[in-house]
């Protein structure tokens, strides 16, 4: 085995596909992988009304639960959130965390969310408001074909976090789309997304510029960090 077994879990409109690049380079080092689609992101026609946030920890904690051993738990974007709510249920279990482009969220993404889901941006407000360095014409195409509105009960409902025992769960934050100086800064700012950063007793950072997708827009080098850390973390 190469090192702790891996988690990955998709941001927003995402299933387990978008890791599929980084999943078959992991592999090919004999890495134990396994990428999760959250409920309700299953398809566009899935019925997602009745998913709340405590649907996706449940899901987090189902896989983290399934392997024999600790793991390393890699969430994305929007799934910071649910992560950290799952780090929150089982912190024996998880090795490290690792946030791709995101932090341990403590409150809800948009509690004042009122439709009954949050489809995927235009392509205007996408390129406004996220950074797309490094990502082609041909992905970003692909990643809106597949991509499938997020459930408003996850988005509005704030995770419940009510066990100390998460904060010394060792986390590294891989920056992309900003930088860590960017991340420390924002944290001390007060922002809920990155809210864990102050509190957490035992948190890396580790600065890959591309965009906030980096599983797209650099694969190789994402997949490379993700295998160190899953190797160190057998070790520990």
């Amino acid at each position: 085995m190469a090192g702790a077994p891996i988690i990955l879990v998709p941001g927003f409109w995402l299933g387990a596909w978008a890791w599929d690049e980084v999943v078959d380079l992991l592999r090919a080092e004999g890495h134990d992988v396994t990428a999760l689609t959250l409920p309700g992101l299953e398809s566009r026609d899935t019925d997602r009304s009745q998913v709340r946030l405590t649907d996706h920890v449940d899901a987090i904690v189902d896989a983290v639960k399934s392997k024999d051993r600790r793991v390393v738990l890699a969430v994305h974007s929007g799934a910071g959130v649910p992560g950290y709510a799952a780090s929150d249920r089982v912190p024996d279990r998880i090795a490290l965390m690792v946030y791709v482009d995101t932090a341990p969220g403590s409150g809800a993404i948009n509690p004042d969310l009122t439709d009954p889901e949050l489809p995927m941006p235009s392509p205007e407000d996408l390129a406004k408001n996220e950074n797309l360095t490094g990502l082609a014409e041909e992905q970003l195409a692909e990643f809106r074909r597949r991509a499938v509105p997020e459930p408003a009960g996850a988005v509005r409902d704030a995770p419940i976090l009510e066990n100390d025992a998460r904060l010394d769960v060792p986390a590294t934050v891989i920056c992309t789309a900003y930088s860590s100086e960017d991340y420390k800064k924002y944290a001390q700012e007060g922002h809920s997304w990155l809210d864990g950063l102050n509190v957490l007793r035992n948190i890396t950072y580790i600065d890959l510029p591309t965009s906030h997708w980096p599983m797209w827009s650099r694969p190789k080098d994402l997949a490379r960090i993700l295998g160190d850390l899953a190797t160190a973390a057998g070790k520990a």
